[in-house]
């Protein structure tokens, strides 16, 4: 097998085992995380709903020309996290969609902490 396939496999798998036991609701939403070679995808959803509630993306968003990734998913995090405190909502679960708590996705949630997001 493809190496990437098999990391892609493995990822998948533990976003299904991640999924099967976090889930969001209105009082306090799913913070799903999404990231691609090239962009970052954050949203809050309401799982019993079914509904996003508040999403952002690094194409949604003006960054300075040759900022780090890592720096755009930190300001990512924080303006996801003013647009939620607009809305009321203080509390969050975080969801790092079977990636490793570690550089972008890490960024994007001190972001939120830093706004004043708790999980």
């Amino acid at each position: 097998m493809d190496k990437n396939i098999l990391k892609q496999l493995n990822r998948q798998r533990k976003k299904n085992k991640i999924r099967s036991t976090i889930s969001g609701t209105a009082l306090k939403p799913r913070c799903s995380v999404f990231k691609s070679l090239s962009n970052l995808n954050v949203q809050l959803v309401d799982d019993v709903a079914g509904k996003t509630l508040v999403s952002l993306s690094t194409l949604s968003m003006d960054f300075k020309k040759g900022s780090k990734k890592t720096e755009q998913a930190h300001e990512v995090g924080t303006k996801l996290a003013e647009l939620a405190l607009a809305k009321g909502i203080t509390t969050i679960v975080f969801d790092r969609n079977g990636y490793v708590y570690h550089g972008r996705v890490k960024a994007v949630a001190e972001g939120l902490r830093e706004k004043g997001i708790s999980f």
